[in-house]
């Protein structure tokens, strides 16, 4: 059990590759995670609460920071492939910042595989059969290296001091 933050990690420890459907086009897999340090959230476009609020923080503390997206990637995943298209989740993610990157499964399978590859639990609710219904999952931002490791997370809510300051030793690498 971790005190803190897990110590750093690559991704591919965990022994899962994944790859997605990106909504800048192609796939995108955990290769494709080096290179800029990112801040990475699994959702759905249906979410009622948390994941608009999350992509909201997530753009505000980028902006708060002066950083581009050249500095800091936000990388929204989802959990719902059966109603979350790639063309949906583009609209959902631009409408809170043009250079939010979707990913998308074209199957269970793949969207399996990347939760996976993250830790991240998710399940449908709601009655059987119901267009509407919603989807449990979990609600931490995680944070990714530059050099594509683990480097801790942001728990939903939490106190935008801390957050910001876990995002600049995250960019200072």
């Amino acid at each position: 059990m971790y005190l803190f933050s897990p110590p750093a990690r690559p991704l591919g420890i965990t022994g899962q590759e994944f790859a997605l459907n990106s909504t800048k086009g192609g796939a995108f897999t955990q290769d494709d995670l080096r290179g800029t340090p990112s801040l990475v959230f699994f959702g759905f476009t249906f979410c009622p609460d948390v994941c608009p609020t999350t992509l909201a923080e997530t753009t505000a503390w980028r902006s708060q920071l002066g950083l581009s997206e050249n500095d800091l990637r936000i990388i929204f995943v989802s959990v719902d492939p059966e109603r979350d298209s790639v063309d949906m989740l583009k609209s959902y993610v631009e409408g809170f910042d043009p250079s939010v990157i979707g990913l998308v499964g074209s199957s269970l399978e793949q969207t399996e595989n990347a939760k996976k590859a993250f830790g991240v639990f998710s399940e449908k609710v709601g009655e059987p059969g119901d267009p509407n219904y919603l989807v449990n999952h979990t609600a931490s931002t995680f944070l990714i290296g530059a050099d594509g490791s683990f480097e801790g997370t942001i728990a939903y809510e939490e106190d935008q001091s801390t957050a910001l300051a876990k995002i600049e030793r995250l960019v200072r690498g």
